[in-house]
């Protein structure tokens, strides 16, 4: 029982990290990396489509996004969900495709951007205490049902502890890459 409970927080602990490391992705830093449009929505035929499902994203270089739709009458709608997210680029359309250039991130946004990673990185830290709490409490039970012995809940609480410092120094870890991405100009 105490594995099962410890391998059961270790998944939680590890999906909360990996959902930290998606959410880091996205937070625009000075280049341009295709996962930042990731949460864009075009309307393909009245269905909400991610924009990499309805035409080709690449970077030709480091501060600019090409994309070229799969098929050319989606230009206006591709520019029209570009416009109404929240990425702060505007897009220039020639007709053939659709280029977004990358402004210039100021020290300001900068420290804003590393707020919201910290912000990202406590929410992972609650997720990951929150598996501890939960871990804890399965172990607890399970002694008052007598399925395991005292010193098997202390060993097993020692042990959940001690993965959740792991998982929390990974998150901080992330963190401290992404901070000095943002902030290296």
């Amino acid at each position: 029982m105490v594995e099962n409970v410890k391998k059961t927080a270790k998944d939680s602990m590890e999906k909360a990290l990996a959902a930290l490391a998606n959410e880091l992705k996205k937070v625009r830093t000075g280049r341009a990396q295709i996962s930042m449009l990731d949460n864009i929505r075009v309307n393909y035929y009245g269905t909400p489509t991610p924009l990499n499902q309805v035409s080709a994203v690449s970077t030709p270089d480091a501060k600019t996004f090409m994309i070229a739709p799969w098929e050319s009458q989606m230009l206006k709608e591709i520019e029209a969900a570009i416009v109404k997210s929240d990425v702060g680029m505007s897009p220039i359309n020639d007709g053939k495709v659709i280029r977004l250039k990358l402004p210039d991130l100021t020290e300001q946004r900068r420290k804003e951007l590393v707020k919201n990673c910290h912000k990202l990185v406590e929410e992972s830290k609650v997720a990951i205490r929150m598996a501890r709490r939960d871990a804890n409490e399965a172990l607890k039970k399970g002694q008052k049902d007598k399925a395991i012995s005292e010193d098997e809940n202390k060993r097993g609480q020692d042990d959940v502890q001690k993965l959740t410092d792991q998982y929390i120094d990974k998150a901080d870890k992330l963190s401290a890459e992404k901070e000095k991405e943002i902030m290296t100009i």
